[in-house]
This record gives C-alpha cells, sequence and structure tokens, in this order.
C-alpha cells in the first residue's frame, strides 16, 4: 500500500475520491483472495470464484467507509475487519450453495457402461474437422499438446499430469479457448443508425 497514512486515506475516502478506493482495493485484494481460496472447500470451487467473494465484500467495505461510520486506528484492525466481512461473506455463500452441491452427482461416468457411438456421417467429420482447425488456430503452439491429448478423451487431471500443468490452468485455457470460439461464430450487432 502507498506509504499514505491510513487516517489521510480514509478521508479521502469520505470525500468520494476514487482513487483511493483503487489504492485500498489494490492493497487488499490479493490478500483477501488468498484467505478466500485458502477456506473455500473442494467441492465449491467450481460454484464461485475468490474474486466473486472479495467484490461483495468491497461493495460492502466502501460503502461504509465512504460514509465515515467506520474508523480504525491502524491497518491491522482495518485489515481484521475485512478478513472478517470475507469470511463472513464466504460462508455465506457456501451456505446458498451447499444444497446444490449435496445433490450433484460424481461427473466421472463408467464408459464400459456407455452404449458403443454410432458411426459419424462425413458432413460431421467434415465439421469436426474445421472446429479442430479453428483450435489449434487460436491456441498459441505451446498448448496444442493440451488440445491433443483432450480430443484424445483424457480428463483434465491426466491432461494436467501430463503437460505438467495445474489442473485448473488446464481448465482456465480450454474455457478460453471456448469464449474465443464463440465470439467467432457469433458475428458482432452492428449499430444501424
Amino acid at each position: 500500500m502507498t506509504a499514505e497514512p491510513l487516517d489521510l486515506l480514509l478521508e479521502r475516502l469520505e470525500r468520494g475520491d476514487d482513487q483511493a478506493a483503487e489504492g485500498l482495493i489494490a492493497a487488499y485484494e490479493p490478500y483477501l483472495r488468498l484467505v478466500v481460496r485458502r477456506h473455500l472447500p473442494d467441492r465449491l470451487r467450481a460454484k464461485f470464484d475468490s474474486l466473486d467473494v472479495v467484490q461483495s465484500v468491497w461493495a460492502h467495505v466502501l460503502q461504509g467507509l465512504r460514509a465515515g461510520t467506520w474508523h480504525f486506528p491502524d491497518r491491522a484492525r482495518l485489515q481484521a475487519l475485512l478478513v472478517q466481512v470475507t469470511r463472513r461473506r464466504l460462508i455465506s455463500r457456501c451456505r446458498r450453495h451447499h444444497s446444490a452441491v449435496a445433490h450433484e452427482e460424481p461427473g466421472e461416468a463408467d464408459l464400459d457402461a456407455l452404449p458403443a457411438p454410432e458411426q459419424a456421417r462425413p458432413s460431421e467429420v467434415a465439421v469436426a474437422e474445421e472446429l479442430w482447425e479453428k483450435m489449434l488456430a487460436l491456441c498459441p503452439p505451446a498448448h496444442h499438446d493440451l488440445l491433443r491429448l483432450r480430443r484424445q478423451g483424457l480428463r483434465l487431471a491426466e491432461v494436467a499430469e501430463r503437460t505438467g500443468m495445474h489442473e485448473g490452468s488446464v481448465r482456465r485455457i480450454l474455457r478460453q479457448l471456448a469464449r474465443e470460439l464463440t465470439l467467432q461464430e457469433e458475428p458482432l450487432l452492428e449499430v444501424t443508425r
């Protein structure tokens, strides 16, 4: 955080100075995201991101700081409040998603019990090859092995193990690629005058 005393920063924040809010967020956001990731149960990681929780914390805390209702003698007490609010927001999110997670079934299926796939039609093969070429063109060469392994039907954990990447990184790369493909397929709406 900047060398600016906390009192001056909070005073600027009360006056509505957006740069003071940005400075406060930049200083504490990485720490708060770490708090969320450290306490977030594994089964809920797919439901929401640590940034979702931290953003809701800032919406609440900045409102109180701007109103001038909260006063802190030092940075440690401000940080303690931020951590407390973050933990409470995380608990609230976890409770909200608990019933959905309890009713989910595992994603892994018994592949031997599935019926054999039908033979693909030539048009489907052509469309699949065209999509494959687009994916390779959009993806950096460093990620081509990841795509090939996924195309072979390997699970994310297996792809991560073979490529030496973290499973979350593999998932992020695939999601980003899917977004880019979607943007290519959907032409932007033109504004007519």
